[in-house]
């Protein structure tokens, strides 16, 4: 049985950017867990809930739909966040305590939601999480969008980040909110080798 993973394939203008010149992507309306929280996640319990929620719901996705009729085999996406502040002045001084986020992980079109809704319960059941009941599935259309992978610790993504918006600024204006992607499992890599795609949809 052949692993897909969509990172590579059918998404993989989306999933690997280059860290070279910051790009124009239409992102579809796609398919993910998501769970909601605010302020700073460093250290947080409800950020590491929500993270852990995710992952364990994920998996248990995957495995249902590999044992399926389907037999599909896949790797689970990587951890993606949205974040903002209600004053955007906040976000822009890195006021974490006045952060906004939701951390998502997308769903392959065979993990239905009725297979999410499965897996869901059979989390709830085994193992408690109470990330769990913050649990929701939900499609998300981004459309129109910028994006270029960052090297590095999150601490210096500023200058990636200005890239992104000196390219919407010659070409449009920003739109919704500032999304990062989290290729690298950061418990394992250095952090100067972590990738992380900045994404930021344009109006």
């Amino acid at each position: 049985m052949d692993k897909i993973d969509l990172k590579k394939t059918d998404l993989k203008h989306l999933y690997q950017p280059s860290a070279r010149s910051v790009v124009e992507v239409e992102v579809p309306a796609l398919r993910f867990l998501m769970v909601d929280g605010q302020g700073d996640p460093t250290g947080s319990e409800p950020y590491a809930q929500a993270v852990e929620a995710l992952f364990a719901v994920s998996y248990t996705a995957k495995f249902m739909v590999k044992k399926g009729p389907e037999a599909i085999d896949y790797a689970v996406m990587p951890l993606e966040g949205l974040w903002w502040a209600d004053d955007m002045a906040a976000f822009v001084a890195n006021d974490r305590a006045q952060w906004q986020w939701t951390m998502m992980v997308m769903q392959p079109s065979f993990a239905t939601p009725e297979v999410l809704a499965r897996a869901i319960d059979e989390v709830r059941r085994k193992k408690a999480l109470p990330g769990v009941e913050r649990l929701r599935s939900e499609v998300f259309a981004e459309g129109r969008c910028a994006q270029v992978l960052h090297l590095g610790p999150f601490t210096e993504e500023g200058p990636t980040i200005e890239r992104v918006h000196d390219f919407i600024d010659a070409r449009a204006s920003r739109a919704g909110k500032h999304h990062e992607i989290y290729l690298s499992d950061i418990r394992k890599a250095a952090p100067a080798k972590w990738k992380t795609i900045i994404r930021q949809p344009m109006a």
